[in-house]
């Protein structure tokens, strides 16, 4: 046997729906074999609990294995490929009083995340021009716990600047971004909103690179109308906020989108999608043949409204748009298990809560959520265990789908010649959250207190273990990589 060789010995694979088999895996960089340790699948119910899982085991006679120091036991684990969050914003360079990539990338990767694709916006300058590409590629050097890629953005600055959007776009095209990310509205005075003319002119340059357009599906007019409205009327509470944006201000953005889409045949992608509306509007586009997908959020999937009536997490809750109701809440848990959205993704955003998070005005108070480490114990917890999703459909939306949406090339299986990423789960110990154990620069969120019914335990990028519950990773930051996405 290779020196550099390891196994993960007892760990089990999904073969489809909710079933598994338990295996051996032998890589080093990537995935040289794998051996099955039973001959058929089991059902998910017959080692559902951990009684359950231990008789199973018995029941196999299994031979004891030799130890060795290249073996690492898997502990009767879930073994997935390594998720994949392609909404994150880790702030390097330019924000980094708010988080940077060596605490975002450390907390992916204890979140069972082995790729991010982090967003153009929260850089100083943001990602527009190959110029600006390359300064961020300089200032990730030697940050990243996890592998990377980039959004390239759309500035409605750059527009108004008369700047030529055009060869901005096939230059950072050209430089493997992921796609490129635009605002209908926008709070940022550095990046700003697109309207919908310059929507459209962006779509018919992007549709010719192949790349996708990102958006954040929120229409300025009402939301600016309202706003301004409710300001002069002194209404700023969490109240006030969430009608501004409310779920009409999503669909009448999603609207729009689809528009581009039917005229451009360009490739979309609805961000952080929360409302009911949206998403039977994106349905109903997917079933007419537009190349219109979707992605949500832990914080949809779980709160609601009333949630902002608890002091203690309110401000923590902000995000934009906004969390809405019970009834919504369960409709995205349907388009995820429909297949309407294709990834739960964390959108995160880090911040002094201290400094961003205290304001008495809801308006000022900063907007985002630190999510990337959450994100597959919540799904796992709340969708698989809780028997919203199969144990496949779990999978596939935190790694696989975003794996082949992006044409990200040997990532994303569990099978020979892959990159050995791969996340083990304990799916039969939960852990209650607290900020305390976060690995973010600051540490707060709103699932405080709450309890995850599923644990990452350990995470392997390239065969190498970055994260770890119980012992030092084998890498410092620096092991991730940058990767171009050349497309499908």
């Amino acid at each position: 046997m290779s020196s550099k060789l390891k196994v993960l010995s007892n760990v089990f694979i999904n073969m489809g729906g909710n079933k598994l088999k338990l295996v051996d895996f032998f890589f080093d960089e990537k995935i040289i074999q794998i051996i099955p340790k039973m001959t058929t699948s089991v059902l998910w119910d017959e080692i559902s609990t951990p009684q359950r899982k231990e008789a199973f085991i018995n029941g196999l006679g299994l031979k004891k294995q030799m130890q060795s120091p290249s073996m690492i036991d898997g502990g009767y684990m879930l073994a997935m490929p390594g998720a994949v969050d392609s909404h994150v914003h880790f702030n390097t360079p330019g924000f980094e009083h708010r988080d940077d990539f060596e605490h975002g990338s450390l907390a992916a990767a204890f979140g069972g995340t082995t790729m991010v694709i982090d967003m153009p916006c929260t850089s100083t300058p943001p990602i527009t021009n190959s110029e600006s590409f390359s300064i961020k590629q300089n200032a990730l050097q030697g940050r990243s716990f996890v592998d990377y890629a980039l959004w390239g953005g759309i500035n409605g600055n750059d527009f108004d600047g008369q700047k030529n959007v055009e060869k901005q776009i096939y230059e950072l095209a050209k430089s493997g971004v992921a796609g490129f990310k635009a605002y209908l509205t926008s709070g940022m005075d550095t990046f700003k909103e697109l309207t919908k003319i310059q929507m459209q002119v962006a779509a018919s340059w992007i549709v010719e690179t192949k790349k996708i357009l990102a958006v954040h599906a929120e229409d300025k007019e009402l939301i600016y109308g309202r706003m301004e409205s409710f300001r002069r009327e002194g209404k700023n509470d969490w109240k006030a906020y969430c009608s501004a944006r409310d779920e009409a201000a999503e669909a009448q953005a999603v609207k729009n989108m689809i528009d581009v889409a039917r005229k451009n045949n360009c490739k979309i992608l609805i961000v952080h999608l929360s409302s009911k509306l949206g998403l039977n509007l994106v349905k109903k586009a997917r079933e007419a043949g537009l190349n219109v997908s979707a992605e949500t959020c832990p914080h949809y999937l779980y709160f609601t409204q009333k949630d902002f009536e608890d002091e203690s997490i309110s401000n923590f809750l902000k995000t934009s748009p906004p969390i809405k109701t019970e009834l919504d809440k369960e409709a995205l848990w349907e388009g995820l298990k429909d297949g309407t959205i294709s990834f739960v993704n964390s959108d995160h955003a880090c911040c002094n809560p201290a400094v961003e998070k205290t304001h008495n005005n809801f308006w000022e108070v900063y907007s985002g959520i630190p999510g990337v480490e959450h994100r597959v114990p919540f799904l796992f917890s709340e969708g698989f265990l809780k028997r919203r999703l199969s144990l496949e459909q779990t999978i596939n939306l935190l790694s696989v789908n975003a794996i082949q949406y992006f044409g990200i090339k040997n990532k994303g299986k569990l099978e020979l010649g892959y990159d050995a990423d791969i996340a083990l789960i304990d799916l039969w110990n939960g852990e209650k959250i607290t900020s305390e154990n976060m690995h973010t620069k600051f540490k707060f969120t709103p699932f405080q207190g709450k309890t995850f019914n599923a644990i990452v335990e350990k995470t392997f990028l390239r065969g190498k273990i970055i994260a770890d519950r119980k012992n030092d990773p084998e890498v410092t930051a620096g092991y991730g990589n940058f990767i171009n996405i050349f497309g499908v």
